[in-house]
């Protein structure tokens, strides 16, 4: 690309800020492996952020440069908790040493968060998070018809892999002290939480103040990239890089969320009935995340479904009704 050198961080998906450090970390070693001056980060969501604060931390004067801004972006979006592992692919679609590279990013990103952790604004803090199973009694409601299409048997499921770093978070078990009053055994523990309106901010900041600059800049095309005058250019434009690098490789997946008013004295997480709530500082997260994996597979729109919150809510309803 005209004497360029560009380097290809897409994001993780379901885990863009579980992983973003880990892979910042991967591209800054590429980077620093041929010493450059300066750096351009195309994208400002959670892996952009991440890659250009961990360059400009290495003294490369880094530019990013997003169409979308931090609050813009579709990392603006997330549920905000700690699941490097989420949809992060299917099975089949890896190369062997895969599981090794998502191990050692998901533990390199796991001990940067924890820098973050008792700062003012709170950007990432643990809170409690409870599994709570349908009652015996209770039958399962009919799954919201989000589309896309639904697990197939006998083909690839998407891949697992948090059983190799279950020393990492803090362990889960029976807990008795639950906000609600439950007819089953409820299990939980800590989940380290973004509150991703702060922490942005706190990415954002520490960015600037070291001398990083932002520009707001729309790409249609490589050639467009290639005009940047930094030699290095770091791609993390996200899902956006089907489209932009022809990467047809890259397929969408649909996780819709609905947010209610914040209720900061009620900070909390809960799954029941296929539906997850998580009460941050930023906003209470509704999301019904179906069946299994595949629900929403292949839908790319964004477009919000009131209905499909509604849906959600009525879903962990009764869950009031047991107080």
């Amino acid at each position: 690309m005209s004497g360029k050198r560009i380097i290809h961080s897409y994001g993780h998906g379901g885990s863009g800020w579980s992983l973003a450090w880990g892979a910042a970390e991967d591209v800054a070693a590429l980077v620093l492996a041929e010493p450059t001056d300066s750096a351009a980060v195309i994208g400002a969501g959670a892996i952009g952020l991440s890659t250009a604060l961990r360059l400009q931390q290495a003294g490369i004067a880094t530019t990013i440069h997003a169409r979308e801004f931090p609050a813009e972006s579709r990392s603006a979006r997330a549920a905000g908790v700690w699941s490097p592992d989420s949809r992060i692919a299917l099975a089949d679609a890896v190369s062997p040493d895969f599981p090794a590279t998502w191990e050692r990013q998901a533990r390199q990103a796991y001990a940067a968060n924890l820098r973050y952790v008792g700062r003012a604004g709170h950007p990432i803090e643990f809170i409690q998070h409870y599994f709570i199973p349908r009652a015996a009694d209770t039958p399962l409601p009919a799954p919201y018809p989000v589309g896309g299409r639904p697990y197939r048997r006998g083909e690839a499921s998407f891949l697992h892999l948090n059983h190799q770093i279950r020393d990492v978070a803090p362990a889960w078990g029976p807990v008795t002290a639950i906000p609600f009053d439950a007819k089953v055994e409820v299990r939980g523990g800590l989940v380290m939480t973004f509150n991703v309106a702060e922490y942005s901010r706190q990415l954002m900041t520490d960015f600037l103040t070291m001398g990083g600059r932002l520009l707001r800049a729309s790409f249609d095309k490589p050639a467009e990239i290639a005009a940047l005058p930094s030699r290095v250019i770091i791609n993390c434009t996200g899902y956006g890089a089907r489209a932009l690098f022809g990467d047809e490789s890259l397929v969408p997946i649909r996780g819709q969320i609905g947010w209610l008013a914040p209720q900061t004295d009620r900070l909390y997480g809960v799954y029941h009935n296929e539906v997850t709530v998580i009460s941050r500082r930023d906003g209470v997260v509704v999301q019904y995340v179906g069946p299994d994996d595949y629900t929403g597979y292949g839908i790319e729109s964004e477009v919000p479904d009131r209905n499909e919150t509604i849906a959600a809510l009525a879903r962990v309803a009764p869950l009031m009704e047991w107080s």
